[in-house]
This record gives structure tokens, sequence and C-alpha cells, in this order.
């Protein structure tokens, strides 16, 4: 979603919401779930308590007939310019904070760090086949962030993965094909073996992953 349709978005759900109070009836809730979903889609401009002051204030304003003239093609960009910016600050901050994470991971017990950076963790040992880097496999696992936040999860879905171990990210490839069927591991993957300084969804830039991951078979 665009900067301006996040803003569009938030001016709609300005003008759909009750007055103030306590959500009470389920149609409030509902108005009230979409003001924290519109306030996610905000995330990545991380305003602060006076640029948050002003976007409510411009809403009001326009909802109101009363906001001044702006120029779209001055000020759209600069929204554009000013997200891009604030991601590239946190994505460094990330780096950092996830490099520490990776090697704390890597100082458990039992852990194998490989070249590639991948901190390798068995939970249960498999005695099935074992996956080629190019197998399909079928598998579930469990998606954290470093502070313990879920992103994915087969297992809330209750229904398996399966793909090709040459269509993930590069640290499931390596990772899995470290694995036997039946066997149950943990992945810590550092974001140059992720989603790298970009991200993808709700996973931030230089985010390193952590995935429980259960092997449950390999495909013909």
């Amino acid at each position: 979603m665009t900067m301006r349709r996040c803003y569009m978005c938030l001016a709609l759900a300005m003008a759909l919401l009750p007055p103030a109070g306590h959500a009470e009836t389920e149609d409030d809730k509902v108005f009230y779930y979409l003001g924290t979903a519109i306030s996610r889609s905000l995330d990545g401009l991380q305003l602060s308590a006076q640029e948050s002051e002003l976007v409510l204030k411009g809403l009001t304003e326009s909802l109101a007939g009363e906001a001044e003239p702006m120029d779209d093609s001055v000020y759209g960009p600069k929204i554009q310019q000013l997200g891009q910016q604030r991601a590239a600050l946190a994505a460094q901050r990330e780096l950092g904070e996830s490099q520490a994470y990776v090697d704390r991971m890597a100082a458990e017990k039992g852990a194998i760090r490989t070249a590639s950076g991948l901190v390798y963790q068995e939970i249960q040992p498999g005695t099935g086949a074992q996956p080629e880097p190019t197998s399909t496999i079928s598998a579930h696992y469990h998606g954290t962030l470093r502070d313990g936040s879920v992103f994915d999860s087969s297992r809330r879905r209750g229904e398996p993965l399966t793909i090709g171990l040459n269509q993930v990210i590069p640290c499931w490839t390596e990772g899995i094909a470290m694995m036997k069927v039946g066997g149950k591991a943990k992945l810590t993957c550092p974001a140059n073996i992720a989603y790298g300084p970009q991200g993808q969804g709700g996973i931030p830039g230089n985010a390193a992953l952590t995935f429980e991951v259960e092997l449950l078979d390999v495909l013909p």
C-alpha cells in the first residue's frame, strides 16, 4: 500500500468512526479494529507524538473542508521520500540488533553456525529421508522475529507447507537440507540469507528470523 493510499484510508476511517468512547457494540469494535489496522500501515514512518498530532490535524481539517490547499505533485513525492528515508534508518538499526541476536543464538548449547551464518539447532533427530537442496518437501514451521513476535506459522493455520527447497530463502534451502524426515530443528537466519535490507510484509529490513521446522516428508 502506498503512503498516499494509507492516508486516504485513514481519512475514511476518521469519517466513519463513531463518537469517541469505549468500543461497546460489535459495530464499534469493527471501526475500532479498522483504526488499529490503518495505524499498522503507517508503522514504517515511526511517527513522533508531534508528527501524529499534525497528521490528525490535517485529517480533521480536511474532513471539515477547512484544510489549506497543498500541491499533491509536491507533497506526494515528499511522503514517499520520507518513508524511504525512515525505512533505511530503521533497517540500519535493525542490522546491529539482529547481528547481536544471531550471536546469542549461536552461543546456545548444541547450536551450529555454518559458513553462510545460518545457526542450526537440532530439537529432535529425524530417521527418514534427507532432502537435497532441490527437493520438494512438506513441513510445518513457526516463524518469529528476534523479539519473539510471530510473523508466519503453518502451525497456526493448521496446514503444512509443501514447496521446493529451490523456491525458498537460502536459509531454508540450506537448513532443511540438513534435516531428516521426522526431525525438528530451529533455524536462525541472518538477514543476508533471509529477506535482506528490504524486508517483506511484516518482516523489517535487515531482520534476523528464527524458524522452528518439523520436516514431514520429502516428496517425489
